[in-house]
């Protein structure tokens, strides 16, 4: 059965569609947060990083998803807001906050620890602001880096060309290159 159609019948109020929907989408989730916990280097498991984020989308008001699409992009958001979370509370164990300047490339998730929790706050930040002035650029980020997918793989999810991602892509980077402090812009098309 597709997700759309699962997401309805669990928003209508079969849990046996929602047990359903997450055995179909398992796999996908588990993929994505294996990329996101390895770009990450995060000490957090791709496997608790699943749940965690499922345990989000399962929540009844959280079921308001429309399609395939909206599902993936929720799913993104919320391990975005799992991995700052967990940031943020690995800071405020250590000896409290502070956001430095980073880099959204390959080498941004090349640092660790402590450092590595900064740069994930400032990314948040600098996304935050990304978001009040454009939405789509904030939702592309999200997919793309915290929720790991590839631009094919969103392409295929919002119905939009690979090229006008990749153009999307390079303003959303050129954007947090430039709220992040970095002075050069990104290279490449991704």
């Amino acid at each position: 059965m597709d997700v759309t159609e699962l997401i309805a019948q669990a928003r209508a109020g079969d849990a046996a569609a929602s047990g359903r929907l997450f055995n179909q989408v398992y796999a996908d989730l588990r993929v994505l947060a294996a990329r996101q916990v390895g770009r990450m280097r995060a000490d957090m498991r791709a496997t608790s990083l699943v749940h965690e984020a499922w345990f989000r989308l399962a929540k009844p008001d959280a079921l308001q998803l429309k399609d395939r699409e909206h599902f993936f992009a929720v799913a993104a958001r919320a391990m975005r807001q799992l991995v700052i979370d967990h940031a943020r509370q690995r800071l405020a164990e250590k000896r409290g906050g502070g956001a430095i300047a980073a880099e959204l490339d390959s080498q941004l998730v090349q640092a660790g620890g402590e450092g590595r929790d900064q740069e994930l706050l400032a990314l948040d930040q600098a996304l935050r602001q990304l978001e009040t002035l454009d939405r789509h650029l904030a939702l592309l980020v999200e997919m793309r880096f915290f929720g790991g997918l590839e631009l094919s793989e969103i392409a295929g999810l919002t119905d939009r060309s690979e090229r006008s991602l990749k153009r999307d892509w390079r303003k959303a980077r050129a954007f947090l290159h430039q709220q992040l402090g970095g002075d050069m812009l990104p290279q490449g098309d991704e």
